[in-house]
């Protein structure tokens, strides 16, 4: 049902020109920012970083935003009441929508490799191709977890891309995604290891430029699966607390 659940919603958001330009046209603009500011700084070795970083930023924002209007998105088609009516769990239901937004943030980092590759030659020598390969997948797998943890919170915010425009940046700062975290303040050190994206993102950076990838992606999975736990059951308590005050078209 995940399975059937998931490529259903990964089509209907390919078909969105909104979604594509965005996980198309953001990351290749943060992408150049980033080379330019890495050849600045005299580190052009980390060029492949600087694109790995910022796919990693596209994905990120794509899990975001779309967690953040899952629920919203649904109510304005008109298929939120049949999703809370079908016979099972709630999370259930919602889960292949944050998945699917996960999913379509693949084409971030895909559009950032190519755009370095061709533009600004940047040479695709990773570290660990195949576990690179693995990384990508289970850090998506993870954010799109943590994805339904969002989805569940913002339901109860009649305007959840309010609070969404404030978690993107912060977020991937604090994560690492382009920036060391050692450059960072040290009281961002327990927010980050709370953070799957943190995990994730330090997955795939290992896998490109060399470093023990496994212990990462365990970590960034065993985060997103307590993320997965707490916000099924969040998700429940909400539709039941919609459905007695029969407001769930409306809130």
């Amino acid at each position: 049902m995940i399975g059937v659940g998931l490529l259903l919603h990964t089509k209907q958001l390919s078909r969105s020109s909104f979604e594509i330009a965005t996980a198309l046209i953001v990351p290749v603009v943060q992408a150049t920012l980033a080379v330019y500011l890495f050849r600045a700084g005299d580190e052009p070795g980390r060029l492949l970083e600087a694109a790995v970083g910022a796919g990693l930023m596209g994905v990120w924002s794509s899990v975001l935003f779309g967690s953040g209007g899952a629920i919203q998105r649904q109510r304005w088609q008109g298929t939120l009441e049949m999703i809370m009516l079908a016979p099972r769990a709630p999370a259930l239901m919602i889960l292949p929508i944050t998945l699917a937004t996960a999913v379509t943030g693949t084409y971030a980092m895909l559009a950032t490799l190519l755009w370095g590759r061709l533009l600004y030659g940047i040479p695709l020598h990773f570290a660990h191709p195949l576990l690179f390969l693995i990384a990508v997948p289970g850090c998506i797998l993870g954010l799109g977890m943590f994805g339904l943890l969002l989805a569940s919170t913002f339901v109860l915010m009649r305007n959840a891309n309010a609070l969404t425009n404030t978690l993107e940046y912060p977020i991937w700062l604090v994560s690492g995604m382009l920036v060391p975290l050692t450059v960072l303040p040290g009281w961002t050190g327990p927010i980050a290891a709370a953070l799957p994206t943190t995990w994730g993102a330090r997955a795939v950076h290992e896998a490109a430029s060399g470093g023990p990838v496994w212990p990462s992606l365990g970590i960034c999975l065993a985060i997103s699966l307590g993320c997965l736990v707490v916000g099924a059951l969040m998700m429940t308590y909400v539709e039941r607390r919609a459905r007695a005050a029969a407001t769930l078209a409306l809130a």
